[in-house]
């Protein structure tokens, strides 16, 4: 008797998807669906769907990204657009074919009782809140040995009751590990950083570039960021401190005794160890403390245009471009004479070549660099911000308060540690696993970077 199991809304199975024919929004035919892309992990979080290999009319295979695909139903795959990339799919090094290479993939299932070894299937992939997509269960069936041996029930499991899916530290080198990490968010690097044995946590360090440390940094627990710190040797420390965020680095400076502290800050750019001596100077439970010394900052004759500019810059966390400061030269902090703020819905009401003076909001309250975490918090409600100026008692603005370094201090010690159930960054629920999904080290949303600078033709519609 054929195995069967449902393919509805909300779940998928991707062997019932091949040979799906794919149709653009007014129906043309692109082709049809041969495979599905995904990038494993080394943790037990459901992996991310990059997107599907589909075989065009000619019998060329390409990739088409999972955030064009609107519908997926029993008769047919349909895109948002019938405008593809037409180059050729070539498979990464991170990414692994789920026909290709999971199915007939041997597992097992750690809660099983007895050494019962299960072969893969099929794999189930699921729509998150935010479009993406996971692959959340796994069709598996026991594998018995010998000719006339019956084959064995199908059942479907979650992904992490499945072993010997992941990525495996033991069996991959560090140039796996560093190509699996590529294409996930910094804070999915920490997590996953944290449970790699000590020799090949500090190999993926040694190998990672300053910027993209220095992204991960900011996302492990303080005792982590001590421990790392302590195994980099100084020069390349005090490199990384240049790259991570004012606030975050100060935090970490912080942590240490004042001695390291110090010798730390010498070896730094003067230009890059004066703002972060500035912020120790502040309790670390203050606005001055919880500040980062680079907001967006404008003079007040620049334009619409020049203050979206800096907004739409991707190393710009999110809280933080929410509102452009206007200030009197000079323009960094401590400024010139504080004038007030631009929220960036404002910006983008206005024409391009309106003056920021003429819209600035001089109203708004500012806070003061002594004021207490209490009391930004009671500030952040009040005015439903996500960002906050702090401004001296002589007009200077020093820096900018975020609501996530306010949830940083709210929340109980160790909080990074915990598994974040039910809320995905990138869309996959826990594990927000993105390929170029963050705007510190991708593409927007978590769209697949070999769609986003490639050339796009229109495939003729036979």
């Amino acid at each position: 008797m054929r195995d069967t199991w449902t393919m509805g809304t909300a779940r998928v199975f991707v062997a019932q998807m091949v040979g799906l024919a794919v149709f653009g929004p007014d129906g043309e035919r692109i082709g049809k669906v041969r495979d599905a892309v995904t990038a494993l992990r080394v943790d037990q979080l459901a992996p991310r769907v990059l997107g599907l290999v589909v075989e065009l009319l000619t019998r060329q295979r390409i990739f088409v990204p999972m955030l064009r695909v609107t519908a997926i139903d029993p008769g047919a795959v349909t895109l948002t657009t019938g405008v593809v990339n037409l180059r050729r799919f070539s498979q990464r090094p991170n990414e692994t074919l789920v026909v290709g290479e999971l199915l007939d993939a041997r597992v097992r299932l750690p809660e099983q009782e007895g050494t019962a070894e299960f072969i893969v299937v099929d794999a189930g992939i699921e729509r998150t809140r935010s479009r993406d997509w996971v692959i959340g269960r796994v069709a598996v069936r026991e594998r018995r040995r010998g000719r006339l041996a019956r084959r064995g029930q199908v059942r479907v499991v979650d992904w992490s009751e499945v072993s010997g899916l992941t990525v495996s530290e033991e069996d991959q080198g560090t140039e796996r590990l560093l190509a699996v990490f590529d294409g996930m968010r910094a804070a999915d690097v920490a997590a996953a950083l944290r449970e790699l044995p000590e020799k090949r946590r500090h190999e993926v360090v040694d190998a990672l570039h300053d910027e993209r440390l220095a992204d991960v940094f900011q996302e492990l627990p303080e005792v982590d960021q001590r421990d790392l710190l302590h195994h980099l040797d100084p020069d390349r420390a005090a490199d990384v401190l240049e790259a991570m965020d004012p606030d975050d680095a100060a935090d970490l400076l912080g942590e240490l005794d004042t001695a390291e502290s110090d010798r730390l800050l010498e070896l730094m750019e003067p230009e890059e160890s004066a703002p972060l001596r500035r912020l120790l100077s502040y309790s670390a439970d203050t606005a001055g403390g919880l500040m980062t010394s680079e907001p967006l900052i404008v003079q007040p004759d620049a334009t619409v245009a020049e203050a979206l500019a800096r907004v739409r810059n991707p190393d710009v966390p999110p809280a933080l471009a929410s509102m452009v400061f206007v200030c009197r030269p000079p323009t960094s902090t401590p400024t010139g004479r504080y004038l007030g703020v631009v929220h960036i819905q404002r910006l983008l009401r206005e024409p391009p070549a309106e003056l920021v003076a003429g819209i600035v909001d001089a109203e708004l309250t500012w806070l003061h660099p002594e004021a207490t975490l209490g009391e930004v918090t009671r500030y952040f409600a009040s005015y439903n911000l996500v960002c906050g100026p702090v401004v001296d008692d002589a007009d200077h603005l020093l820096g900018a308060v975020t609501v996530d370094d306010v949830l940083d201090h709210l929340l109980p010690p160790g909080w990074r540690e915990r598994e974040i159930g039910g809320v995905g960054a990138n869309g996959n629920g826990p594990n927000g696993n993105g390929a170029n999904g963050d705007g510190a080290n991708g593409t927007d949303g978590g769209q697949d970077s070999r769609d986003s600078d490639d050339p796009e033709v229109v495939p003729r519609d036979a």
